[in-house]
Formats: structure tokens, sequence, C-alpha cells
């Protein structure tokens, strides 16, 4: 018996759109009819910019109804939030929590002790996949827009960060629910990539670290891909050496445009540049291709990312669902 529901973690290298992705993915899941709590733990507000509504709290708040009638709801987890509410739960301490936030002790525990942090972040995480209402969880999934790809492995392996400083009591016990939802088969942890040299090295290092870690390495997914423009037969032209801006200036006149020299020439640089960046992407695809997870392609949208964009990317992420197909 499974003891919490589909937890999906969306990772990435910063500029790469993963807060995009983990909020479309939530918008997928609603498509089909699936309640979902999305959760943000680096207190960007990057989710209430996307669906355009106030800022997050330090609790759950639907935000959006999907296609399917499923709904969305959005947490904003802040880590002192967190950790008057672990002290009310396990030690009482409600009034007297509140007062060391007064004094700044709070911010002063989760900062010197980073791992502590991380617990607490993941460990309302943990709180709401595992929740239920009745004999059913309370969420259908729960999606983390994660920390990105550098410290993905750190800040899920909460085991080694709390290592050093506690070895026993609740806090270590906590950490070692946590890393059993973690290894779960119910959780699955997405990159979100572009087909860039550098991001997509970084999402290889990422799946190496994870893997190691005994973390469950799902899709990768290649956002802001940009499609080709170019015919089979520009593309041949615009590779050879031979294509002339009086040769293209002829061809725009014969199309009834104005034969300039100097306008053939731009759109022969332009075309050249568009034909390498496709290679580029066709190269780094083929990298990607080698990494042994399944791949989901993500188009590039030209009028930006809006409420109607996430439903139009949400459409191509019911691969997610399933999480790994391992």
């Amino acid at each position: 018996m499974a003891q919490s529901t589909q937890l999906h973690v969306v990772t990435g290298k910063g500029g790469t759109g993963k807060t995009t992705v983990a909020a479309a993915l939530a918008m997928s899941l609603a498509g089909r009819g699936k309640k979902v709590l999305l959760c943000e733990v680096e207190g960007r507000q990057g989710i209430a910019q996307l669906f355009d509504v106030p800022p997050l709290p330090y609790e759950e708040r639907q935000i959006a109804v999907g296609l399917g009638g499923g709904e969305v709801y959005a947490l904003a987890i802040d880590p002192e939030a967190a950790l008057l509410e672990y002290l009310a739960m396990y030690y009482r301490l409600g009034r007297a929590g509140k007062a060391l936030d007064k004094f700044g002790i709070i911010d002063f525990a989760t900062t010197i002790a980073p791992g502590v942090r991380d617990v607490l972040l993941t460990g309302k995480v943990y709180e709401a996949a595992r929740r239920r209402t009745g004999d059913r969880f309370t969420y259908d999934a729960v999606i983390m827009d994660a920390p990105p790809t550098g410290r993905i492995t750190r800040f899920l392996n909460v085991n080694s960060e709390v290592a050093g400083l506690a070895k026993v009591g609740p806090i270590r016990r906590q950490a070692d629910s946590i890393m059993e939802m973690m290894r779960a088969p119910e959780t699955h942890v997405h990159l979100v990539t572009v087909l860039e040299e550098m991001p997509v090295q970084e999402t290889i290092d990422g799946i190496a670290e994870l893997t190691s870690e005994r973390l469950p390495v799902g899709h990768v997914v290649l956002n802001l891909v940009r499609p080709s423009v170019l015919s089979d037969d520009s593309q041949t032209a615009l590779a050879g050496a031979s294509l002339e801006p009086a040769a293209v200036a002829k061809a725009m006149a014969g199309a009834g445009l104005a034969r300039d020299t100097d306008a053939a020439a731009a759109l022969i640089a332009g075309g050249r540049a568009h034909l390498e960046r496709q290679h580029l992407q066709d190269a780094q695809r083929e990298i990607l291709d080698e990494c042994g997870r399944p791949l989901v392609e993500l188009p590039l949208l030209s009028d930006g990312i809006d409420l109607g964009a996430l439903f139009e990317l949400a459409e191509q992420l019911t691969d997610l669902h399933g999480g790994t197909g391992r």
C-alpha cells in the first residue's frame, strides 16, 4: 500500500523554465480531473506570477481549475513558518515558538544549519503528500518546484545533510521518513533543460548524482525548443557556399518584393544563423538521447507564458503523469 500520493519534483538549471514546467504539469494533471498541490520552496513567488494571483501565503490556496475539472492548489513554503509549525506539532510550542521568532532564533537556526532548513521545506511537502481525507489521499499528486539542478541532490538527500547535526531524535526521524518517501516508487524527479551545452551538461551531471544517491529520476523535459522554419530546399541552399545575394534578390523580385541586394544578404545571414541554431539543438538532443531517461519536448512560445500558454504546454506533458515508466 502506498504511503504517499504521487510526488513530482521538478528541477533544472536557472533560466530553463522549471517553474513553468511545474505549473504546466499541474495543469496537465488537473486537466485529467486530478486534485493537485503545487509547492514552491525558494521564496521567489514564481507560481503566483505565472497564474496572475496575489503572492502565495504559507497555506494551501486554490489558484486554478483544469479543463477536466481538476483543481490546482498552491503553497509557498517558508522555512521559518515551517519551523514554527514543526515546533507546534512535535513540541507543542505554540506561543513559545512565536516568541522565539520575535527574538530571531528561528532565522538564526535555519541560517547556520541549512540541512535543517531543507528538512523543514521537504518536511512540509512530505506532510502534504501523506495527508489523507477519509480513506483517500487529500491530493492526487503533489508537485514541487524545487531548487536548481546543481543543488537538487543535496536538497533531497536530507539524511546526509542532517547526519552531523542530529544522530537521533525527532529531526533525525523526520529526515529518515522523508528519505523513504523520496526513494519510493511514487516519487519522480524530472529535470528541465534547454538545448544548449551548459544546461545539457548540468542535466547529465544531475542525473548521475541523483542516481548515485538512489533518488528516482523521471523524465528530461526539453524546454523552449525552437521549431525549424526552413524547408529542406532552403536548408540545402543555405548550407552551400554558392548562394549569392543577387540571386536571392532576383527571386524576391519574382515574388513581387523589392529587388534589394542588401535585404537579400540580411536574409541569407539570418537564415544561416537559424540553421546553425537548429544544428546546435540537434547535437544537444543527440547527447540527451544517450542519458537513459525518456525525453519530452516543449516548444518556444513566441507570445510568452500566461495561463493560456500553460494550458497549451499541459497537453504535451501527459507522459509525465505516470512518472518514469520504469
